[in-house]
Formats: structure tokens, sequence, C-alpha cells
């Protein structure tokens, strides 16, 4: 079965390229015989992959140790569900999971456009084929998870104990839709270039495509966030880790990107822009894949050094050279068909939102490649750290929060001061009014919480009376309740007001941010059973945490379960208790530490078992407060929703697409 899978990959790289070329050869000569070929070819490749997925799932959930790839990543101990998870637990599992996927989605996109876009699909088969044949030949050549071992093991070594958590299970697929489904509109862009057809129907056929990947890249960083705090125990979401970056980066990319497509359907603007950040997205995305795969930034969350490092930097190579070319040989064809009417202007708004996120992309890169340039230059690895990112950032990611709540204020084309100034003072006064129950109230008197909690409460009010505006006019003029006129306001622009949604979440996950960020409480003591410890928070209110001794806890396989046992009281009162524990893997030899929380709206008490003496007789444990960190997870969800109301489809669009698609000339016929 092993050399089965094998032989799967082989051929499936072998059609890849010759889909690839077929693809090509018979768009140039106009022969529909070569570009059907070159589809059912992409067929294959998918038929072959998912041939190949199969097996490696066989032999990690059966348990074939000779096979090397299942003996690192997978063991009998292991429970089912991480048996059969490990196919993207290592590196050489990823990378075939990694083939697969691209080969499904450009199959579902052979599917659904094949009849409507002929003109363009030779090149989008051949775009996402060469991606395929890469990604296909690293596993042929590098990284085949198909290797066997000399011998047969009688058990495997195992998962790595940090991925044994639903988190991280599925983190890291999440992550790679996010990036495989941005290679189609990547793929849709190229094939504009190279046809000439360099109006705004690529981008309305990939619109879904895009807000699909945008959707996954979203998700795979919030998941990654949740797992970090649930499981690493440091007590944050976020350590601007090189990897973390290297999903992030692309994600500030592609933001923009959704945001001024509008612009080119509306008014016919920004076409070269928006050209240059999907070509960018896709190859920050191939770039983030070779940070995590090369081993040239250390992470805890990267694989080992392997050979395809270089292999990577010359595909990218590769794929930004003639990104460039076609670019540039397209640069008259890709001119605004409108300028800006005034500065004061939703167009105005959204351009400058696309500069925040694009300096916020720079600065992060930056950041995390500075060790690259501190080595090369000075012959040192130079790390910079949280600090860095977080005074760098903060103000920009501020001011995009703010541009979130008066951009849809203004109006397209032009607005007036007053006209602005009248639509900003309700959100304004509300900000005010909330800034000063904190302040006087509550008590925070930290000037940049005070201001970021002020620009939360602006943007949500805006946001918030542009949903009111819109069901009290349907509440007049149609007599419509305001549930149901609610209800229909969305159904008929799904975009607009999935698009508040998005904000609305954006604005929930900033009040979390900016409360963790300036109101986290730690401390650390080591305790006696019997004795207890105080944190306190300034906001909050105060923790007692009282040690009743260790126990274990059930170890249902490969683990040994030491559990901590501790009351709590909350200013006074009893709150439960949390029981903090240490997992130890008796086949990796390596402990995990797991931490234990009381969770509210208003905060999370976050404890860990940092160690003990004995048999628990002393304890030390280390406990946070994080004020307001729920809402970055409510946050999330909400946005998340929002996505998926945007990218609905609605009646009125699916007929203007296939008013657009019919216009358009389809390949010549066969030669008879």
């Amino acid at each position: 079965m092993p050399d089965i899978g094998y032989v799967a990959v082989v051929l499936a790289l072998v059609l890849s390229i010759y889909a690839t070329v077929v693809a090509v050869v018979g768009a140039r000569r106009r022969l529909p015989e070569l570009i059907s070929s070159a589809r059912n070819a992409a067929f294959g490749v998918t038929g072959f992959l998912t041939l190949s997925i199969i097996i490696i799932e066989y032999l990690l959930i059966t348990g074939h140790y000779q096979t090397q790839y299942v003996y690192e990543v997978s063991n009998r101990a292991a429970p089912l569900f991480y048996r059969s998870t490990a196919l993207w637990g290592g590196q050489d599992g990823s990378l075939l999971f990694w083939s697969w996927l691209m080969s499904i989605f450009t199959a579902i996109v052979l599917l659904k456009n094949w009849g409507t876009m002929r003109t363009m699909m030779p090149y989008v088969i051949a775009v996402n084929q060469l991606v395929v044949a890469f990604f296909a030949g690293l596993v042929v050549f590098v990284a085949n998870p198909f290797t066997q071992l000399d011998f047969f093991p009688p058990d495997g070594s195992g998962l790595n104990p940090l991925l044994r958590h639903f988190g991280m299970v599925i983190h890291p697929p999440v992550l790679y839709i996010g990036f495989v489904a941005f290679v189609i509109p990547y793929a849709f862009a190229i094939a504009a270039l190279i046809t000439k057809q360099t109006g705004d129907l690529w981008i309305r056929t990939t619109r879904r495509w895009t807000l699909t990947a945008w959707l996954f890249l979203s998700l795979g960083i919030l998941l990654g966030g949740w797992w970090a705090y649930d499981v690493l125990g440091w007590g944050g979401y976020w350590g601007w880790d090189p990897v973390e970056n290297a999903s992030l980066i692309p994600w500030l990319v592609g933001t923009p990107f959704l945001h001024s497509v509008m612009m080119q359907e509306n008014r016919g603007m920004l076409k070269r822009w928006n050209m240059a950040l999907i070509i960018l997205t896709f190859l920050l995305i191939l770039e983030g894949t070779f940070l995590t795969r090369s081993g040239v930034i250390s992470s805890v969350h990267t694989f080992a050094q392997s050979a395809i490092g270089p292999l990577f930097l010359m595909f990218i190579a590769i794929m930004f050279s003639f990104s460039l070319y076609l670019f540039v040989s397209r640069w008259d064809l890709l001119k605004s068909e409108n300028e800006l009417d005034s500065l004061l202007s939703r167009e105005s708004a959204f351009l400058l939102n696309n500069l925040i996120f694009i300096g916020l992309a720079v600065v992060v890169w930056w950041g995390t490649h500075f060790p690259l340039f501190s080595e090369a230059i000075v012959g040192e690895k130079i790390v910079v750290g949280p600090p860095f990112f977080e005074q760098s950032t903060a103000p920009l990611w501020a001011a995009a929060v703010l541009l979130m709540g008066i951009a849809p204020l203004i109006p397209w084309r032009r607005a007036s001061v007053k006209r602005l100034w009248d639509s900003m003072v309700w959100p304004t006064v509300f900000g005010l009014v909330v800034v000063g129950l904190l302040y006087f109230v509550i008590g925070i008197q930290i000037v940049g919480a005070l201001i970021g909690f002020w620009i939360c409460a602006f943007s949500l009010a805006a946001t918030l009376i542009e949903y009111g505006r819109g069901v009290s006019a349907r509440h007049r003029g149609r007599g419509e309740s305001y549930p149901v006129a609610l209800w229909r306001l969305v159904g008929r622009n799904h975009r607009r007001y999935g698009g508040y949604l998005i904000h609305i979440g954006v604005v929930l996950v900033a009040i979390g941010v900016v409360g963790s960020r300036f109101y986290q409480v730690e401390t650390q003591q080591n305790l006696a059973i019997g004795d207890s410890m105080t944190i306190s928070s300034p906001v909050i209110g105060s923790y007692e945490l009282t040690y009743r001794g260790l126990r274990n806890g059930e170890s249902p396989d490969d683990r040994i379960i030491t559990e901590a046992v501790m009351d709590v009281s909350f200013n006074g009162e009893p709150a439960g208790s949390l029981i903090p524990n240490r997992e130890f893997f008796v086949v990796q030899q390596q402990p995990m530490t797991i931490p234990d929380k009381r969770s509210t709206l208003a905060d999370d008490l976050y404890v860990i078992l940092a160690g003990w003496e004995g048999s628990g007789e002393t304890a030390s444990f280390k406990a946070y407060i994080n004020p307001l960190v729920n809402w970055l997870w409510i946050g999330g969800v909400v946005f998340i929703l929002g996505t998926l109301v945007a990218a609905w489809p609605t009646e009125q669009e699916h007929k203007q697409h296939v008013t657009e698609t019919s216009k358009i000339p389809r390949a010549a016929a066969p030669a008879k």
C-alpha cells in the first residue's frame, strides 16, 4: 500500500505537469480538444491525490510503523482521532495534504465555471496545476510520507504533545484551506492579465472564493490564538511568533483587497492596485509557507530544517518574476476608468484603509524577517520581541478600527464636512459617555486604554446606527415590524450588512485586546497545602486561591496526569474551584502544563501548576487576571458569522453574473 500511495503521487505530478503545458498550448492554438484534455488531467490529479490521502490515512489508523512518517507522528496509545489527524502533524503529510486540497479546489472551479469562463479557464487550469505540480514534486522528491524503514518497529514515537489539542488539530487544516483558496483568485487574476480581460469580471467570479479564503485564514488565526491561550500556558493568545506572523501578513494584504475591489466594481478604480494586492497575497502565502517549513527562523510552530527551503525560494522567485512581467506588460490596460472626485469620500476612506493595512503588513513583515537581515549584515540573528510589534502596530490598529466606523458614514464620490459631522455626532457622544463611565465608575485611568475604548465605542455605535437607519426606513415605508425589517434588510444586501457585522466582530475583538493588554495582572507563589495566594486587579477585583493538594487524574492512554486542586473566592465570596494539571507523555518523555480558567464576560482567572515538591506538600502556581479577554473569542464568532452573511449569494447577484458571463466569447469550436 505505501508503494501504491507513492505511485499515485507520482502519477498526480505527471498529470499536473501535463495539464499545465497542454492547457497553455490548447489556448494559444485554439484547440478545444487539448483544453478538454487538460481539464480531464486536472480531474485525474484530484483522483490520484485522493487515493494517496486514503492510503496514508489507512496506514496511520492501522499503525503501519514501518512507514517512517507513521512512526514519527503516531503510536498505538494515541486515540483514533489523533491518529487520523496526524496527517498534518508533520512536514511530509502536511505537504501531501496541501497538494490534495489544491487539487480539490481546482476540480470545484472546473465544475462550477467551465461553461461560462472558457476564455480564461485554460490559464486558470495552468496556474493551479503548476502550483499543484510544485507541491506534489516536493512530496515525490523531498518529503515522501510513504518512505519505508529498514525494520518494522512495534510502536511509533507518537505525535508531538503540543499538537494533542482540538484547537491545534483543527487549526492547521483550516489555515491550509485559507492559504490554498487564495490561489484561485490569483489564478483568475493571472488569466485575466494573459487574456487582457482586465475589467472586474475576474473579481466578481472569484469574490466568494476570496471571501472563503479570507474566512478560513481568519478562522485559522483565531484558532491558533485560542490554542496558544488554552495549551501553551503563558497566559496570552498572541506572542508575535514568526509563524503566527506568517499567517497574519497575507491576511493583512488580503483584507484591503476585499475592500478595494468594491471601488473597482462600483467606479472602475484601483485596477492596478487590486491586481498588485492579489498577486502579493499569493506570494506572501508561499513565503509564509517557506518560513514555516524551511527552518530559517526558529519557532515553537516550525518544522525541522529540510531541503525544501531552497526549492521554495526558487518557486517564489519564478512566480514573482512571471507575475511582475504580466503586471507590467498590461499596465496600460489596467488604467482606472475614474479618479477620486474628492478627498472627503468613501473612496478616499477605502484607500486610506488600504494604506493602513499595508503599513501593518510592512511593519510585521520587517520585524519577522529582521533576524535574517541582521544575520546577513552583522553575522548575528537579532530577534525583535513583542514590544516592538505592539508599539509599532498599535497606532495603526487604532486608526483602522476608527476608520472602520467612519467609512460607512461617508457617501460615495463626495461628502460635505457638515453632513459628515452630523453623522458622527451621536457615535462621538456615545464614545465619550462610555469613556466617562469607565473613568469615573470603574476606575480605568490609563490614557491608552481610554482612547482604545473610545474608538471601540465610536465604531460600534456608528455601525449600529447604520443598521438602525435601514431598519427604520423599512419600518416607516413598508410597515414591517423591526425584526422582519432587519431580516429583509440584510437579505437584500448581504454584502453590505454582512460587512457591518464583520465590523462589529472586529470591535468586540478590539475590546478584548485592549482590556487584556492594558490590565492583565500576574503573580507567582509557592504554596503549602492549606495556604492561600491573592491576585488583585484594580478594575476587576480580588481573587483568593487556596491550595488543597495534588491528586492523580485519569490517564486514558500514554499520559500520567497530576492535578492540583484549588478553592477560589472572588471579593471574599466562594467562586468554585480550579484544577490546573501537568500531563507527562510517557512515550515522548515530555511534560505539558495545562492551565485551568474561571471565565466570565468580565475576565478570566487563569492558573498554571508550575511545579511541586515531593508528593505535593508544596507547589508553585502562576496566576493571571485577563480582563475582557473572552470578548475576543465572542468577537471572533461574530466576525465569522458576518463573513458567512457577506458571502451568501443573492438572486440578483446570480442574475448579474449570468448576464455578464454570457457576453464573454467562447473558445473556438473543434475543427472537423
